[in-house]
């Protein structure tokens, strides 16, 4: 078992930055996030792959967030700038074992453990 605690979430400035943070008790062969706002499914953002660093972002994210890892506290952070209020949102983080097939891991239906979530609130 696998779990994942988040922090960091808040209201921001459009404009503004977060950095969200997500601690894992276990392992994994990869951790992500995804986010869902009012009104809409859950929607992959970024994803980073313990075993050689690869990392993946949503178009809508890419240039503005980044993924990171601190692979001697098993944490995975989301520096996200240039927030726009369409970024408002609960932020899940997620983790998963290896799976195969393209690329399953922005599917938020193939995610093997997930965090609480933490709201992220952009204002214009």
């Amino acid at each position: 078992q696998v779990q994942l605690v988040e922090s960091g979430g808040g209201l921001v400035q459009a404009g503004g930055s977060l950095r969200l943070s997500c601690a894992a008790s276990g392992s994994s062969y990869m951790m992500g996030w995804f986010r869902q706002a009012p009104g809409k499914e859950r929607e992959f953002v970024a994803a980073k792959i313990w075993s050689g660093g690869s990392t993946y972002y949503a178009d809508a994210v890419k240039g503005r967030y980044t993924i990171s890892r601190d692979n001697a506290k098993n944490t995975v952070y989301l520096q996200m700038n240039s927030l726009k209020p369409e970024d408002t949102a609960v932020y899940y983080c997620a983790a998963a074992y290896l799976r195969y097939g393209g690329t399953w891991y922005t599917d938020p239906g193939r995610m093997d453990y997930w965090g609480k979530g933490t709201l992220v609130t952009v204002s214009s």
